[in-house]
């Protein structure tokens, strides 16, 4: 693969990560403050969506690429600011995992409260306190990747 094609997919991949996880956190941040179920409902789908159709790949493409690249300029994986992005990104993954984890089953809170026209559950704001700080280090960690990067 050419080298200016494989550097912009990797580019393209850890903005996506920042984009979409940035964007997720702000729009599923206001929809939780609005205290309309309609609203949650629809956001944290959405925030589940955005997850599976952009980061989903943007997590698969960054380390097949960032390797692929790697590899093609003979860096070797202990260079200090490689391994410092590697531990970053292994550490982020991790995270982001359970936040996922943790959206999904907002999704079903939020959609069982809608359904059975009830408040939602303290255990919904008990996930969001989770998955804002699980965000938070995973947000920064990408961040601390990307300056690595360039």
């Amino acid at each position: 693969m050419e080298y200016q094609l494989l550097l912009a997919i990797h580019i393209a991949s850890i903005i996506t990560l920042l984009g979409a996880g940035g964007g997720s956190a702000f729009y599923k941040f206001i929809a939780d403050r609005s205290n309309n179920i309609e609203v949650i409902v629809h956001t944290n789908k959405t925030v589940v969506l955005v997850d599976w159709i952009f980061t989903t790949p943007a997590v698969l493409l960054q380390p097949i690429s960032g390797i692929l690249l790697a590899s093609m300029l003979d860096i070797p994986y202990n260079t200090p600011w490689l391994l410092y992005s590697i531990i970053l990104y292994a550490f982020s993954i991790i995270v982001w995992f359970y936040a996922v984890y943790l959206q999904i089953q907002m999704k079903h809170l939020a959609q069982s409260a809608k359904d059975k026209n009830i408040a939602l559950d303290n255990q919904y704001f008990v996930y969001v306190k989770y998955w804002i700080v699980l965000g938070f280090f995973s947000f920064f960690s990408m961040l601390g990747i990307y300056l690595l990067m360039i």
